[in-house]
């Protein structure tokens, strides 16, 4: 078994355009990529690729979904195969084994870090928008940099009191534990052990995921708030869910823009970031003051190969980041830089300008790494002999890199040209350097086998121990045996996936039905059926309307809520066993903070569900041939409030019409209809879909035309 930690790593880390270029000629076609689809013949290209949204789909066949599901469908391989396939491509450790107690312990322990992370960014935003601080400190120093409250809402910006440990005594007061709140990193314990708070009275920034995650965050101090406190920014500490080397502040609100620019704009810090978005500009992304990491490239590398790092005039500064920029050309990537003018920084400068003029200058003087780093270098070394060597030196290893040869030999050419110097000497120098980073990068290899060899010993050594017996009392699974549904009603036991140790597993339901279980993809039904689900996935967690409760309150109602009531309500639930987990699944997490349905039905483990829900929102990422210029469309998420109900009654009313008909067909059979008391049950079931279909087709406003009565 892989552990879904494992599968979000593999998820991350492929890139789907750079999986399927192995097995696809792809081109590019606006945002998303196009070639000629590998599952069947065809000459004009209808397989699309979209990398910010990790899917493809062809739109003659109809195959695709995300990496997984292609490789899957390529390579003829099970969902675990294919998860190996990956895992292998990118270098990522997979263990087959079943988990061990310490295992799905660690598990429920990342689940349970990003529950806490969720409820603090609440609480900060709660505090900063409520609170008489929030407002008269925080809010004012946000307003203060020129920041908009849309854009403040839109990164959840929020404040934290200058009180030690209001966010500790508030999480205790609901429930979280304090082994979390230290874990985290947001709160710390004293010499007592009493817990205090690690951001106390500061600006908060949270840190997000690709997938849009809380996973850290990063507070500002106040000085009007706080006194005698050292540094400027504390950021929160390595976690079991937080390695500050792969992440990169932004990238969740530019991963998009990133594609559609093709280009990825780099900066150093949070304020940089937002300021340059309230400008129209989206497209980038921050390293929060650290040193270039290579995860943090390849996240750049899955949306673009262009990258321009925007530096302000601190020459110090530009000194010691350019060190990291050569992991940059070491990807592949093509690298600019814009020094800004001087006493500007991205963020003042993006408050001065508007996006067109913003990135007109950055068009202007921006230029290729290779060469400002000659210019920058050449201009430090003056005449001085030995600084022009060491300058040479650094310029070729820079070269050296470059995966591309052509790149290589270009760049060459040019250096050769700037530092007046043969062109031979300086290409001789690149094969040396490469001939060593090949021999150093074999015996890290071969160091790396060893290490992995000798746990492998271990691991066996391990394993040989004797297997302790299962307990009598464990609770085996075994499939249900399914009836003739010609026969008597369709009856399914819906495998739960594994509930989290706080969780109780739900008790399985029984769905009585007379529809055969199979070969009803073209029925009505089953379309209705499916174009909820597409629903549900896709809009699940969003708020569709507000309804009044008994006590006159206006209660949110979710698409996952109304779905589920609406069925209940009749008593009926979905025909598909997968449906009707997928609906069970969503009702139980949908009140989980940070639950979205898309993504965690994307990255389900089962390769089914998964499956499915690429297939479901794959659609909406393809680009409308017939939109008009100048003209609104209106989405289906803007509608949610008159589109759910609408197909949930068209749904409803379809699979009643159908399981009536099977339950005429039923009557026929003759080993019921010689059984009495057989037959008196499939009666009363008739009799029910009547009294069931009668006030649904009143409400969809048909005429009702009654069934015959028995």
């Amino acid at each position: 078994m892989i552990d879904q930690a494992t599968i979000d790593r593999i998820l991350d880390a492929a890139q789907i355009v750079d999986v399927v270029s192995e097995f696809v000629t792809l081109r590019r076609r606006g945002v998303n990529y196009i070639g000629l689809c590998p599952f069947h013949n065809e000459k004009t290209p209808s397989f699309s690729v979209s990398p910010s949204k990790g899917l493809c789909k062809c739109f003659s066949c109809g195959k695709g979904g995300n990496v997984v599901h292609f490789i899957m469908e390529h390579e003829q391989l099970s969902y675990y195969e294919a998860l190996k396939w990956l895992a292998n491509k990118y270098h990522i450790e997979v263990k087959e084994r079943e988990l061990t107690d310490e295992e799905k312990q660690a598990h429920s322990l990342r689940e349970s870090l990003f529950v806490v992370n969720q409820f603090a960014s609440e609480y900060f935003q709660d505090i900063l928008y409520n609170h008489i601080d929030g407002q008269r400190i925080g809010m004012t120093y946000l307003r203060s940099r020129g920041f908009r409250d849309d854009i403040i809402k839109k990164f959840q910006l929020g404040y934290s009191t200058d009180s030690h440990d209001a966010l500790a005594r508030t999480a205790k007061q609901k429930g979280y534990q304090e082994e979390f709140l230290v874990k985290t990193g947001l709160c710390y314990r004293k010499d007592d052990g009493s817990l205090r708070d690690r951001f106390w009275g500061r600006v908060i920034f949270p840190v997000h995921t690709l997938s849009g995650k809380v996973v850290a965050f990063g507070g500002r101090v106040l000085s009007a708030a706080t006194k005698n406190v050292q540094m400027k920014y504390v950021n929160s500490p390595e976690s079991e869910i937080y390695h500050k080397s792969r992440e990169l502040y932004g990238i969740y609100f530019a991963k998009q823009e990133i594609v559609r620019q093709d280009r990825c704009f780099l900066v150093e810090g949070y304020t940089d970031v937002i300021s340059m978005h309230q400008s129209g500009i989206e497209n980038v992304v921050a390293s929060s003051g650290t040193a270039l990491t290579p995860d943090q490239i390849r996240l750049i590398h899955r949306f673009t190969n262009n990258i321009t790092v925007l530096y302000d005039g601190d020459g110090a500064g530009i000194k010691a980041s350019i060190r990291g920029i050569d992991m940059l050309l070491e990807e592949g990537m093509n690298v600019k830089v814009c020094l800004l003018p001087d006493g500007d920084d991205p963020d003042s400068f993006a408050r001065k300008h508007n996006a067109t003029d913003y990135q007109a200058y950055i068009n202007e003087h921006e230029v290729d790494f290779i060469r400002f780093k000659t210019n920058l270098l050449m201009e430090e070394a003056g005449k001085d002999p030995i600084k022009r060597a060491s300058l040479i030196s650094s310029i070729v290893k820079s070269i050296s890199v470059i995966p591309d040869a052509i790149v290589r030999s270009v760049y060459t050419r040019e250096c050769s040209q700037l530092l007046q110097m043969e062109e031979k000497v300086l290409i001789e120098a690149v094969a040396k350097l490469m001939e060593q980073a090949q021999e150093n990068k074999f015996k890290e290899n071969q160091r790396k086998q060893q290490q992995a060899l000798r746990e492998q010993q271990v691991s066996q050594e391990k394993t040989e121990s004797p297997a302790i017996p299962a307990s009598p009392t464990e609770k085996q699974e075994s499939p249900v045996p399914q009836e003739n549904p010609m026969t008597s009603p369709t009856t399914s036991t819906d495998a739960q996936p594994e509930a989290p140790a706080t969780t109780a597993t739900a008790s399985a339901d029984e769905y009585l039905s007379y529809i055969p279980l199979e070969g009803n993809e073209q029925k009505v039904f089953y379309q209705r059926e499916q174009a909820l689900i597409r629903m549900l996935i896709r809009y699940g967690e969003k708020v569709m309307c507000y309804l009044e409760n008994e006590n006159g309150e206006e209660q949110p109602l979710t698409v996952i809520e109304c779905i589920s009531s609406s069925l209940k309500e009749d008593e009926l639930q979905f025909h598909s066993a997968l449906d009707r987990r997928i609906l069970k699944e969503a009702e139980t997490h949908l009140q989980e903070p940070g639950f979205v349905a898309e993504r965690y039905f994307l990255s389900h483990p089962d390769a089914d569900i998964s499956k499915l829900a690429a297939e479901m929102v794959s659609d909406r990422y393809q680009l409308s041939k017939y939109h008009s210029k100048g003209q609104k469309i209106i989405t289906d998420e803007e509608r949610l409030y008159e589109l759910v109900p609408r197909l949930l009654i068209d749904f409803k009313i379809s699979i009643v019409e159908e399981d009536m008909k099977h339950t005429l067909q039923a009557l026929n059979n003759p080993d019921i209809y010689n059984d009495p008391q057989k037959c008196q049950e499939i009666m009363k079931h008739y009799q029910d879909l009547q009294k069931i279909q009668i006030p649904m087709l009143q409400k969809a406003g048909d005429r009702v035309v009654l069934p015959p009565s028995l």
